[in-house]
């Protein structure tokens, strides 16, 4: 199994982030397809990917050992699902610094979680952070209200599913590593991924999509999603939990400033100001708390 280096595990991790980074750039820039089927087209091409990088990675014998019969396993999935299916409709109803920023706010919506569901104790610095990033928010929100913006409020919410179900998620894997039950999380994520297929599929047809963008959309579910996913995996057993929660905050960073050179996606300056809050918060919280860990 490949073992990386701590500083290789950075890097690798930084280029991750730059690989999920990509889908609101490549989302703009899709000619006739709309709703549901750019949530099929990717989620469906992300199952490919996933097939063909599991059986290279682990051989045949992989798909003897997937665990079917798991609880766990298929509420994983279903979490995955979600995560895929709101992601790629949120960015279709909203800008997407206002859709990355929402996503950010999912490692303190973890951290609500586990306190609420698992009984752990969250310290000060949390709550502050909690606090201080809901601020950003609102201020969010209330900015885009003035504007007028009439798809912002369906996006933000349809956005705000993906911090929760991811939430749910690693709570859940939480829980079931205490019980000493693993969930490989690449068999999850390509269970989420068939799960969102099948369901957006009778919703995406009559398909509109022509032939540059499935094209895209191939490259989103490959390169963006099955890739970096299982590249994360790598990386998460060389780095710690706080070490990941850092780097990734680098793809909200990544998506905005793609989609602003790249899509011509200029940022209101109330977005920019209540992202940095959220993101000041964010890092705030991992930072203090990873060093007194450490101390």
């Amino acid at each position: 199994m490949l073992k990386l280096k701590h500083g290789h595990a950075v890097a690798l991790m930084v280029l991750v982030t730059a690989l999920w980074s990509t889908a609101g750039v490549v989302s703009r820039h899709l000619e006739q397809a709309k709703g549901f089927e750019v949530t099929f087209w990717r989620s469906a091409f992300t199952v490919l990917g996933l097939v063909v990088i599991l059986t290279a990675w682990q051989g045949w014998r992989v798909w003897f050992r997937l665990p079917w019969r798991n609880g766990y396993f298929w509420i994983s999935g279903v979490c995955w699902s979600i995560m895929f299916t709101a992601f790629m409709m949120a960015l279709t109803l909203t800008a997407v610094a206002n859709v990355l920023i929402t996503m950010a706010c999912g490692p303190l919506l973890t951290a609500l979680g586990s306190w609420l569901f698992l009984s752990h104790r969250l310290p000060l610095r949390t709550w502050l952070a909690i606090a201080f990033a809901g601020s950003g928010i609102a201020m969010m929100f209330v900015s885009q209200l003035q504007l007028g913006d009439p798809n912002f409020i369906l996006g933000a919410m349809v956005a705000l599913c993906v911090p929760l179900a991811g939430a749910i998620q690693w709570n859940l894997t939480q829980k079931s590593q205490s019980t000493g039950i693993q969930i490989d999380l690449v068999p999850s994520v390509l269970l989420g991924a068939i799960i969102s297929s099948i369901l957006t599929l009778p919703m995406a047809w009559p398909f509109q999509a022509n032939a540059h963008d499935v094209t895209l959309l191939g490259l989103l579910g490959i390169v963006q999603l099955a890739i970096p996913c299982t590249l994360s995996v790598i990386c998460a057993r060389v780095l710690k939990a706080p070490e990941v929660s850092l780097l990734a905050l680098l793809e909200v960073i990544f998506g905005i400033a793609l989609a602003w050179w790249g899509a011509h996606e200029e940022p209101h300056l109330s977005v920019l100001i209540g992202g940095s809050m959220v993101m000041a918060a964010l890092f705030a919280n991992e930072w203090f708390g990873w060093r007194q860990r450490n101390v």
